[in-house]
């Protein structure tokens, strides 16, 4: 009771600060300019005069965030820095990038240094056609494709967790575009035995498909993309940098208009040495209370068709360590942005339950909340 309390009267008390915020427009904008001259160091060199070197820039993003579970099977609490990742970004020739960037753990200290997440060249010469060569994001399902630097929850929905690949980052090569209202990426990786840089490469690939179109013009709104994924990997048993499915289809839509949008993502999996197949819905409607300030809900139902297939969420998984069958969450949150994604407040109440028909440690229900500054560049 104590947790819903203290949720609820921090979401009220940031809608009023969201309110008070539109009344004042000249401090708004005075804010703006001062954001703007700070992020403008992360810009270590600009000239498109210089034909090598056009640009050179930090990039990083700093997450820390309190969390709380209570739950019938037992409670969880603690500070998290949830992601700490630094790095560099460089533009040579006009159109090469180079982009290197590493995860940080200062709060355990052991590893300090936890992997490379980027470490790729790219080359593009128009949006039409990007190709990247190295290791760097594998984008599908709606939270999959969705970087953690914008995302409109706390944390990815379940259905990502499970069905998406959380290492995000393999080594791969990839071709991503454009093309007037057409979006595509196709990509093949590596999905052998994880390590902290490119992975051992001893196990099976996996291969990228998106295609999607952009229904924003005819519908008047800001964006309206309806986009379709497919994944292939080989079975292989030393795929550690995916999750053991090995395919993966997902069709996901985003809608945003001014005032108000919605997310939503259907995807099915089928798994391979243990893993249950899987199939789950996620709808995440938002409001714009206030340029600054929005309100966001999200329901996502999953199921496996055998026992024991489905993981739970992050930080519930902390109060319960099995799997289930059967997970239903229900998320209502809010963000605060105070220079857009790049410097935020969120907050979000989770309400969890998950069957167990093996009865064998995977059953759980509670509610959960966590509240956290998200920092990028």
């Amino acid at each position: 009771m104590k947790l819903r309390l203290a949720s609820i009267c921090l979401i009220l008390s940031w809608t009023t600060l969201g309110f008070g915020q539109a009344q004042a427009q000249a401090p708004v904008d005075r804010q703006k300019a001062a954001f703007d001259r700070i992020w403008k160091f992360a810009d270590w060199y600009k000239n498109d005069q210089n034909h090598v070197i056009q640009r050179l820039q930090f990039t990083g993003r700093f997450q820390y965030e309190y969390a709380n579970v209570d739950g019938d099977q037992g409670s969880h609490h603690e500070w998290n820095v949830r992601r700490l990742r630094t790095g560099a970004k460089a533009k040579l020739f006009g159109t090469w990038t180079v982009h290197g960037e590493v995860e940080l753990n200062p709060q355990e200290r052991d590893p300090f240094y936890v992997r490379f997440t980027d470490l790729y060249l790219m080359w593009s010469k128009s949006a039409d056609l990007e190709l990247t060569f190295g290791k760097h994001a594998v984008p599908f399902t709606m939270d999959g494709s969705t970087s953690s630097k914008e995302l409109l929850t706390i944390d990815r929905s379940n259905l990502a967790n499970n069905m998406w690949f959380p290492q995000e980052y393999l080594p791969g090569i990839s071709a991503a575009g454009e093309i007037s209202k057409w979006v595509y990426h196709a990509g093949v990786y590596s999905a052998g035995t994880a390590n902290r840089e490119f992975g051992e490469f001893d196990g099976g690939i996996t291969t990228l498909a998106v295609v999607g179109y952009n229904f924003a013009e005819s519908l008047g709104v800001d964006d309206a993309l309806l986009s379709a994924n497919y994944v292939y990997q080989d079975p292989n048993v030393n795929n550690t940098f995916t999750r053991r499915l090995q395919h993966v289809f997902s069709g996901n839509f985003k809608l945003a208009a001014k005032r108000w949008g919605v997310r939503a993502d259907v995807t099915g999996a089928s798994g391979y040495h243990g893993q249950s197949d899987l199939w789950g819905v996620m709808t995440m409607p938002f409001v714009n209370i206030t340029p600054k300030f929005q309100v966001v809900g999200r329901h996502t139902y999953l199921k496996s068709e055998n026992s024991n297939g489905v993981l739970l969420a992050t930080y519930e998984n902390r109060v319960v360590a099995g799997r289930g069958d059967r997970y239903n969450e229900g998320y209502v949150g809010a963000n605060y942005y105070f220079y857009g994604h790049k410097l935020k407040l969120q907050t979000g109440l989770q309400f969890g339950d998950m069957n167990d028909q093996a009865n064998d440690g995977g059953a759980y229900s509670g509610v959960s909340w966590a509240s956290g500054l998200r920092v990028s560049w």
